[in-house]
């Protein structure tokens, strides 16, 4: 009965169980959510205006204000992104939601044990899908679970992506336009300010806030980390298989801006015209063969939304009082295909030569022959996983914490995720997003990707425990774990959240030095 006037489209959502929840007021008006198992959920709350005409381009807008108690039961809009897009992996897919996409995208999901005034500790996930896909709105990153089993207030955020969320054309057309930049995280801290104003609404503590995310959701967290405008608004902060160094440079944004607006016939005096035009054209010119070089894939160093490279060649100073968790998982792009479960000897010794050393047959072979010994029962693909992400997110990982090390006025803790997926017999390993749904404790929900073993709730209990234990003090440690060292370059110390927990000191140490040598070389 109580549903019977919602529109056909929140179907789509699974309500069994909820009830109607209570009612929390924000800034600009009050909202009731839905009661689940405990804990109460407010879907697609605006922290922003609608993104569309005047405000295309723009620095998000307050939403306007309302009167009476809005209804916030349904899973609504995600970001206009690219027509079709999906994961690579068709068990992570299972788990998008496929929300139809609209520029009136500017929400959040709120996950809370009770609409009342504990001040718990608050969680603002930054979704994955680099800066260009994705949605907040993923049954991945429900917070019910983890909300009700640490006592926590889950926010998860939706934003402007791609073209949308980063055309540059602050350098192009004068005063109005110089806002006109980095918007898509210039949402992210616009739903910051929103949980700062609002949040001890929703039973939330606003001096409490760690932000957090996976894949391009750790670039994100790692970018806001460098912006000015974010400064103070969190005070914690976890990147999980993601990170972001540098940017792009201001010149090449301008490039590709230009390229854009010759495709749609826009003139550079004209820019009001980009505002009118429906986005759905600003869609197809973006997405057109030959793709535009440079243009909307990420953050811009404007000189002003981000002074400076997010994280090179120091850690950002804007952050520097923030603990930071990071991380990796061991196989990250076994979630491509997913692959083949072996990899013949030749392919593996080719792709060991082109990929880790630079075309050199003979560093390829000795490369090989390192990691053949040091992971003698490990077969071909896993093997070829496994440097891979020691080459990439692992050892970008690593740099993170040793940079916030360096930085010297706040800790780091560093861990490795090698628990491996049965899922498509045995052939994805620790893929890339497979600590989400143990962070979450979504393994249920998540059994597509991490299967149905009994040894994966004990898991869960230890990593969502320690996410919420640094949401609460910026220490991970709790009585269910051995104890996790903070970072230090000289002995690397790292959580390994595997078959067992357990601490290993520099666990990849042949291996991290010998890829860094590779890179250097590449460099050079």
């Amino acid at each position: 009965m109580a549903f019977g006037g919602l529109p056909l489209t929140a179907l789509a959502q699974d309500r069994r169980l909820t009830t109607v929840g209570g009612v929390a007021k924000t800034k600009y008006g009050q909202v009731r959510g839905l009661l689940k198992d405990g804990v109460q959920q407010f879907w697609c709350v605006p922290y922003g205006a609608p993104t569309s005409g005047a405000n295309r381009f723009m620095p998000p807008q307050k939403p306007a204000a309302w009167s009476g108690v809005k209804d916030h039961f349904e899973i609504t809009w995600a970001a206009p992104m690219e027509p079709g897009g999906t994961e690579p992996s068709p068990v992570v897919t299972a788990l998008n939601r496929l929300t139809p996409q609209s520029e009136d995208c500017l929400s959040v999901n709120v996950f809370t044990p009770g609409v009342d005034k504990k001040r718990r500790p608050v969680m603002v996930w930054m979704h994955g899908g680099g800066f260009s896909a994705g949605s907040g709105n993923y049954l991945l990153y429900d917070g019910t679970n983890l909300a009700k089993k640490e006592d926590v207030v889950i926010v998860s955020v939706n934003h402007r992506l791609n073209i949308f969320g980063y055309l540059h054309l602050a350098d192009i057309g004068g005063e109005k336009w110089a806002g006109a930049t980095n918007v898509g995280i210039q949402d992210l801290a616009a739903s910051l300010e929103w949980v700062r104003d609002n949040i001890e609404n929703f039973g939330g503590d606003p001096g409490r806030v760690t932000i957090f995310g996976q894949s391009g959701g750790g670039g994100k967290t790692t970018t806001v980390m460098a912006m000015p405008s974010a400064k103070g608004l969190f005070h914690r902060a976890i990147a999980q298989s993601g990170s972001a160094f540098r940017g792009q440079s201001a010149d090449d944004a301008s490039a590709g801006a230009e390229q854009l607006l010759g495709r749609l016939g826009i003139a550079k005096n004209q820019l009001e015209k980009v505002q009118q035009i429906d986005w759905h054209d600003i869609q197809k010119a973006y997405y057109a063969e030959p793709r535009i070089a440079r243009l909307g894939n990420g953050p811009v160093i404007d000189g002003k939304v981000l002074p400076r490279h997010q994280w090179d060649p120091t850690a950002p100073s804007y952050s520097a009082g923030v603990p930071l968790l990071a991380g990796s998982v061991e196989n990250e792009n076994g979630w491509v295909g997913p692959p083949p479960y072996e990899l013949a000897d030749a392919e593996m010794q080719d792709r060991f030569t082109k990929r880790l050393a630079n075309g050199d047959a003979a560093e390829g072979q000795k490369l090989l022959g390192l990691y053949k010994r040091l992971h003698p029962t490990t077969r071909n693909q896993m093997l070829w996983l496994m440097a891979e992400a020691d080459d990439q997110r692992r050892a970008s990982a690593q740099s993170l914490c040793k940079l916030k090390f360096e930085q010297g006025t706040a800790a780091s803790y560093l861990y490795f995720f090698d628990w491996q997926s049965p899922v498509h017999n045995d052939r994805m390993g620790a893929f890339h997003t497979l600590d989400i749904p143990f962070v979450f404790y979504n393994m249920d929900s998540g059994a597509s990707m991490t299967g149905s073993a009994q040894e994966r709730y004990q898991l869960g209990h230890v990593m969502s425990a320690a996410w919420a234990a640094f949401a609460r003090t910026g220490d991970p440690n709790h009585a269910d774990m051995p104890r996790w060292p903070k970072f230090d370059p000289s002995t690397l110390p790292t959580m390994m959240f595997g078959p067992t927990v357990r601490v290993a000191n520099d666990p990849n140490k042949e291996e991290r030095l010998a890829l860094a040598a590779l890179r250097q070389k590449r460099s050079s």
